[in-house]
């Protein structure tokens, strides 16, 4: 394992590693996540597997003598050897050239695309892009997505908090989301997702300063895309981008909102705008 640094031009090394898996995406795992949203598992071999649900499928793990303090595979292998202890999704993007289907079998290539070291006002953050493409047993793109990983320091007991950011003004359709603590369990296990802001109050509360377990932010995104293709029913989507603004909490709902046209939102329970998303047909 590499030594964990800030040094950005070491940390800059990393562009260009790649590494690559494949997975063939049964339906028993979209039943699942059907299940996970409170639907009937209809889904089917043969269906089109819905977007961004391939987040449930090309798992990958590590020993437990070998994850961080936060549950997370310790960095320096794959992902550059940041120091900082905190990681967070912050957001992706997404382009489907053609549809996949349930039962096919898919190679995910993935590479790093970028590291950049900042200062913000709560400390040094370090931004990884990561880029995935994925193939189907033809060889032919289906669909290219970027994930944006961000690192930043433990919080200040002294930090003010963070001024809310407002939604767009424009809802044209909004549902309430309830979390509870067995979603975002099952959640975390549908993904593999060791990641203990998800499942461990204490380590929330305690080490990284939250007040509840975090709702997963790609499960955030993935109401989001559930929330676009619905509003548009019958239509191919054909890029989703989307951005993390804020957490959310299992503590509250919150709300999910559709702008009528190509944008989708959700909103902290204080009305601040916690992710955004925009998409194409």
């Amino acid at each position: 394992m590499t030594q964990a640094t800030l040094n950005e031009a070491k940390l800059r090394e990393w562009i260009g590693k790649s590494q690559s898996s494949s997975d063939t995406l049964h339906a028993k795992q979209a039943q699942l996540m059907q299940l996970t949203l409170d639907r009937e598992p209809s889904l089917q071999t043969g269906d089109a597997l819905p977007p961004v649900w391939h987040w449930a499928y090309f798992l990958s793990g590590s020993p437990m003598s070998q994850l961080g303090r936060d549950g997370h595979a310790a960095v320096g292998e794959f992902l550059p050897p940041v120091s900082l202890p905190r990681r967070m999704w912050a957001g992706g993007r997404l382009i489907y050239t053609k549809p996949v289907h349930l039962g096919e079998h898919i190679t995910k290539n993935s590479f790093i695309k970028d590291v950049t070291l900042k200062h913000g006002k709560s400390g040094a953050l370090v931004f990884v892009t990561v880029r995935h493409e994925y193939f189907g047993s033809d060889d032919d793109l289906r669909f290219t997505e970027e994930h944006d990983i961000v690192y930043r320091e433990d919080p200040s007991p002294e930090a003010p908090k963070p001024a809310a950011v407002p939604p767009p003004a424009k809802s044209a359709h909004e549902e309430i989301i309830t979390p509870s603590t067995v979603q975002l369990f099952r959640y975390s296990a549908l993904t593999f997702n060791g990641h203990r802001i998800h499942y461990d109050r204490d380590y929330c509360k305690e080490v990284e300063g939250y007040p509840g377990l975090i709702f997963h932010g790609p499960l955030t995104a993935t109401l989001l895309a559930d929330l676009a293709v619905r509003r548009h029913p019958g239509k191919q989507l054909k890029s989703f981008s989307f951005r993390a603004v804020a957490p959310l909490f299992d503590t509250q709902s919150f709300t999910i909102h559709h702008d009528g046209d190509a944008l989708v939102w959700a909103q902290t329970p204080d009305g601040g705008l916690a992710m955004k998303a925009s998409f194409d047909y």
